[in-house]
């Protein structure tokens, strides 16, 4: 439910429905996708996990660096899953992922290195996640945020003494001062911004090679909305400014981004004031695309758009009105 309206699920996909406005939300974000349940409220039950653990049946992923093990055939790229009674590592660096629809549970291992039980083909979330089904997709996104956090906090915050897991892997207790953490998720919006012509706004990061476009994006501050987040980012991005009405700022949909801790958060937006000044530092370039121009500079390869794993092809995909050939498409990089 949405307060004051509803949510209707239909084969295009979620469409949300807010007094006299039907938003049709994005339904194919490749890193949104999932087949097992999280089983939270098990996590603490120190028995239930042990016994998932001593099971044959119960299924291992190994992941480092943002990969994990897989391996391809005729119907697409899997990761490599073993028995979890094939491992001989300790809790700490076991944690528990989740039980799908068949009750097979399932674990990730966090490896020091990519020599993991002498497999050799390993595959980077950013580069094979599209690729993966969604029981795989879910596993690995999940499997390397955790992994991410696991890493940055072997040490308590507030007073730099070890930390302990806890609840099979989801929590961290301080051994010193007892605080107890959580893995983070940093929220960050990410926008295609449309004009009275409904061309769209596409930038280019400093970093970036000649021609490499994406929509902007940019973290949500302490004590900000993520509407407000939209509006400013823009703004100081690229000198653009979206209108104060509250249809004016369209949300879409959410993916999460596990490089190292994003949930981004996908709108559209519409501009008042369509000059454009970009910042100069995290923005080098912006311009205003009609469809055709889009097309033209794809054809031509003086352009290139985000890849098919990223919210942000997405975004461009839902004002354009039709997919985009895969080709057009550049790296994916560490941001979108």
């Amino acid at each position: 439910m949405v307060a004051g309206g509803s949510v209707i699920v239909s084969r295009a996909g979620v469409r949300t429905s807010l007094g006299s406005l039907t938003v049709t939300l994005l339904d194919t974000l490749m890193l949104a996708r999932s087949g097992v349940d999280r089983m939270a409220e098990r996590r603490s039950d120190d028995a239930w996990i042990a016994g998932l653990r001593s099971d044959p049946a119960s299924r291992l992923v190994c992941v480092h660096a943002g990969g994990a093990p897989v391996q391809q055939d005729d119907s697409g790229v899997h990761l490599v899953l073993r028995s979890v009674t094939d491992t001989d590592a300790p809790p700490d660096d076991v944690t528990f992922l989740g039980v799908d629809p068949d009750d097979v549970a399932y674990f990730v291992e966090h490896v020091p290195d990519r020599e993991c039980h002498g497999h050799q083909e390993w595959g980077e979330l950013r580069t094979v996640g599209s690729r993966l089904d969604d029981r795989d997709a879910g596993l690995l996104v999940t499997a390397v945020a955790l992994d991410n956090w696991r890493g940055g906090h072997q040490r308590c915050p507030r007073c730099g003494a070890l930390t302990i897991t806890q609840q099979a892997g989801w929590s961290r207790r301080c051994a010193s001062c007892e605080t107890q953490h959580f893995p983070r998720t940093d929220p960050a919006v990410i926008v295609l911004v449309k004009d009275e012509d409904d061309r769209a706004l596409l930038g280019r990061q400093g970093r970036w090679e000649e021609g490499w476009f994406s929509t902007l994006a940019g973290f949500v501050d302490p004590g900000e909305s993520a509407e407000a987040a939209v509006r400013r980012e823009v703004q100081e991005e690229s000198g653009v400014v979206i209108g104060a009405h509250p249809d004016d700022v369209e949300y879409l949909g959410s993916q999460p981004w596990p490089f190292p801790a994003s949930l981004m958060l996908g709108y559209h937006a519409r501009a008042v004031q369509t000059d454009i000044e970009v910042d100069g530092e995290e923005i080098a370039q912006a311009r205003w695309f009609s469809r055709a121009e889009l097309v033209a500079e794809c054809k031509a390869g003086t352009v290139r758009l985000p890849p098919d794993i990223s919210i942000a092809r997405r975004l461009i995909e839902r004002w354009y009105g039709a997919e985009l050939p895969g080709d057009w498409s550049r790296p994916i990089s560490p941001r979108r």
